[in-house]
C-alpha cells in the first residue's frame, strides 16, 4: 500500500511507511518545515520570532478559517502550501521537520505519525496527554532516529541555563526543597447543548481520540481547563505554566531522565469544589518540590524557588534572583518576555535537525517533564498521596492509579504500536 492510499485510511492510527532522510545537513542547507495546527501559540511564533536558514513552506490546519488567517502573518504566507488535512502535509517529502501546535489530546498521535513519516519534530508543550503517550514518543523517536524538540524555550535561555547549572553544581549547597506555584488541576467538562458548527471546520479530525461529542464553542476554542483535552493547560493549570516550572525544576537539578518517587498530598476535604490542594514531590535524595506558593506575578512563577544548605537562588524565565548576589557577576544578560524569547530553542532545533545531536528539549526530557505533571493529576484525582518507581515509570503494587498511565481512545485514534 503506498502513502496515498493510506491516506484514505481510517483517520487516526495511520502507519506511515518510514522515510529514510540524508542523516546530516550542511549549515547552509535551508530547512523546510511545515505548522501543523494554526491557532494562538503558532500564530505567535509565526510573527514574533525568526526562522533562521529554514522557510515555512506549509500550514495544516482542520479549520479553514485559521488557515486564512495564518498565511496573512508573514510576507511570504501566500506562497504557503495550506492543507485542511494534515496527513497530506505528512505526505510531502519536501518537508524537513513540522512544528506540531494543535491541542493537547491530538498532539502525541500527529507527532507520532510526522515521525514515521520520515519528519523531525518541534512538539509545542505539554508533548502529551498521557504517561503512556509519552512513552511512545520516546520509542518511536529512538525507533526513527528523529529529532524531536520540546516547546519547554527557557532549556535554551541562556540565563537559565546558567542559573540551573549553578544549582547543579552545588553553589547553594545541597537542594533541601523545591518552592513552586500551586498550579491548578484541569476541570471535568460537563455537557452543554450543541452549538452551530463553524464554516470549514473538521469536527472529527479536531476530537481526535476524545469522545465524539455535540461541537461548543467553550470546547473547541475554550479546550485547556478541561480534562479530556489537557492536564489543566490554562496559563495557571499544572500542564500549563507548570510544565515550564517543573521543567525548569528538572533541569536545575539534574533529573532530565528521572522523577519523584513520592507524590504526597493532604486530601481535600469533603465537599472541597476545587481539587487544587497543595502537593509535594519527593525525589530519591529526600529533596521536597513543593506546590504551595500563590499564584503572585505571571511568568515570573515559572521557576521555582531553590532553598539549598547553603542559601536560596529563585529562577525565573529570563532571569534569576540569587540571595548571593556573587553568583550573578557572571551570569548571562537578563532575557526580556516578548518576541525573541524562543530564538535560541528554534536555533538549537534546527541545528540538531541538520548534526543529528539530540536537543536541548529531547523528547525523553521532555516526558519526564511532563509526566511529572500528569503524576500530580492523578494523585488529585484519587485524593490519595501514591508511590512511583521512575525506572519503570509504574506506580508500585497500585492497579487503580497504574489504569490512569492511560486512557481509552477513540475507535480508529489508536496509537500505532513502536517496537
Amino acid at each position: 500500500m503506498n502513502r496515498r492510499r493510506l491516506l484514505q485510511t481510517a483517520m487516526g492510527a495511520v502507519a506511515f511507511p518510514y522515510i529514510a532522510r540524508p542523516a546530516v545537513r550542511g549549515a547552509n542547507d535551508r530547512l523546510q518545515i511545515g505548522f501543523i495546527g494554526v491557532g494562538g501559540r503558532a500564530k505567535w511564533l509565526m510573527k514574533n520570532e525568526l526562522f533562521a536558514g529554514a522557510d515555512i513552506t506549509a500550514v495544516a490546519d482542520c479549520w479553514q478559517q485559521r488557515l486564512d488567517e495564518a498565511v496573512t502573518l508573514r510576507p511570504e504566507g501566500s506562497k504557503w502550501a495550506k492543507f485542511d488535512d494534515y496527513r497530506q502535509m505528512l505526505d510531502s517529502t519536501k518537508l524537513d521537520a513540522v512544528f506540531v501546535e494543535t491541542p493537547t489530546h491530538s498532539r502525541a498521535l500527529i507527532c507520532l505519525q510526522a515521525m514515521q513519516a520520515g519528519l523531525d519534530v518541534y512538539a509545542e508543550k505539554p508533548v502529551s496527554l498521557t504517561i503512556e503517550e509519552g512513552q511512545v514518543l520516546v520509542r518511536a523517536a529512538r525507533r526513527y532516529k528523529r529529532i524531536v524538540q520540546a516547546g519547554t524555550q527557557q532549556r535554551s535561555m541562556p540565563i537559565n541555563m546558567y542559573a540551573s547549572k549553578l544549582v547543579r553544581e552545588g553553589k547553594i549547597g545541597k537542594v533541601k526543597e523545591v518552592i513552586v506555584c500551586n498550579f491548578l488541576a484541569p476541570r471535568v467538562w460537563q455537557d452543554l447543548p450543541g452549538e452551530t458548527m463553524p464554516a470549514g471546520l473538521n469536527w472529527e479530525q479536531w476530537v481526535n481520540q476524545t469522545e465524539m461529542r455535540p461541537y461548543h464553542s467553550k470546547m473547541h476554542r475554550g479546550w485547556m481547563p478541561w480534562r479530556d483535552y489537557d492536564g489543566g493547560g490554562q496559563s495557571w493549570g499544572v500542564s500549563g505554566w507548570g510544565t515550564h516550572s517543573l521543567d525548569q525544576v528538572q533541569t536545575a537539578l539534574g533529573t532530565d531522565l528521572t522523577g519523584p518517587v513520592e507524590i504526597i498530598l493532604e486530601p481535600k476535604k469533603p465537599g472541597t469544589a476545587m481539587p487544587d490542594v497543595p502537593v509535594t514531590l519527593r525525589y530519591a535524595n529526600g529533596t521536597l518540590v513543593k506546590l504551595e506558593q500563590e499564584k503572585i506575578n505571571d511568568h515570573q512563577q515559572l521557576g521555582g524557588i531553590f532553598a539549598g544548605s547553603n542559601g536560596k537562588l529563585q529562577i525565573i524565565r529570563g532571569d534569576f534572583l540569587p540571595e548571593d548576589p556573587a553568583l550573578k557577576k557572571d551570569a548571562p544578560p537578563v532575557l526580556p518576555e516578548g518576541p525573541g524569547e524562543n530564538a535560541a530553542h528554534l536555533a538549537d532545533f534546527f541545528e540538531c535537525v541538520r548534526s543529528r545531536r539530540r536537543p536541548n528539549a529531547d523528547v525523553e526530557i521532555a516526558h519526564r517533564s511532563t509526566s511529572v505533571c500528569q503524576l500530580i493529576n492523578i494523585a488529585r484525582e484519587l485524593n490519595r498521596s501514591l508511590k512511583w518507581d521512575p525506572k519503570a515509570e509504574r506506580f508500585p503494587n497500585d492497579a487503580e492509579a497504574n489504569v490512569l498511565r492511560a486512557r481509552t481512545r477513540r475507535k480508529g485514534f489508536d496509537l500505532p504500536k513502536i517496537g
